[in-house]
């Protein structure tokens, strides 16, 4: 921690707060990462602004030129009610497990713990809540959802997850996982988001210029 202290007290005072209060600390640093990467997200996938009426506030017109929505306001309530929850005993639970063993085999152990039992869990959850966040209206579309998404997920996490945690045990001190894993889920959350969102607007401007198209054909 003086180490830490020393080179960035911001980050000090971080790793302290979750130290002292970890699941509070997981739950407002994942309610604000995953509002960010709606909204950041939104602005990279170039969204149509959603523009409130013109006897809007001045607040609601700045929200919608910022792409403050609903769902970003969704997302955080995610990150916030499960998301860091999960998340805080499922990996809290592996790395008491496996806390002070620093050999290859239980490197190798930790590695397939996370991806085999604690991956598909997190993933799961994660494909079953952005259903509902984007309007899921039964259960059979939630577990559709799961179905469709699961594969694609656990193959993309299968492939970053080795990666970063065998980076995490060699370079990254165990008071620095989280903020760490942290920014790796952020960056990814992002890149996902952006990939749905640019082809669901792919999908609205063929449905539109197919709609156009049989019109003129009547």
């Amino acid at each position: 921690m003086s180490s830490i202290s020393k080179k960035n007290s911001l980050l000090a005072a971080y790793v302290t707060q979750l130290t002292t209060h970890p699941l509070r600390t997981k739950s407002i640093t994942a309610a604000s990462l995953c509002f960010i990467q709606e909204v950041l997200a939104s602005h990279i996938a170039k969204t149509p602004v959603q523009r409130p009426p013109k006897t809007a506030t001045g607040v609601a017109h700045a929200l919608a030129y910022a792409k403050v929505d609903v769902k970003a306001l969704k997302m955080a309530l995610y990150g916030f009610l499960v998301s860091a929850p999960l998340g805080h005993v499922l990996i809290g639970t592996l790395q008491r497990i496996f806390a002070g063993r620093t050999g290859t085999r239980a490197r190798v152990a930790q590695i397939l713990c996370s991806n085999l039992l604690v991956a598909p869990i997190q993933s799961t959850v994660y494909l079953a809540s952005m259903a509902i966040v984007n309007g899921a209206k039964s259960v059979d579309d939630v577990v559709r959802t799961v179905k469709s998404g699961f594969m694609s997920v656990m193959r993309m996490t299968w492939t970053i997850s080795p990666l970063s945690i065998i980076f995490a045990q060699t370079f990254i001190p165990q008071e620095l996982w989280v903020p760490f894993f942290n920014l790796i889920g952020f960056v990814l959350g992002t890149y996902f988001t952006v990939r749905v969102k640019k082809a669901r607007l792919e999908a609205e401007k063929a449905k539109k210029a197919k709609d156009e198209k049989e019109s003129k054909d009547v």
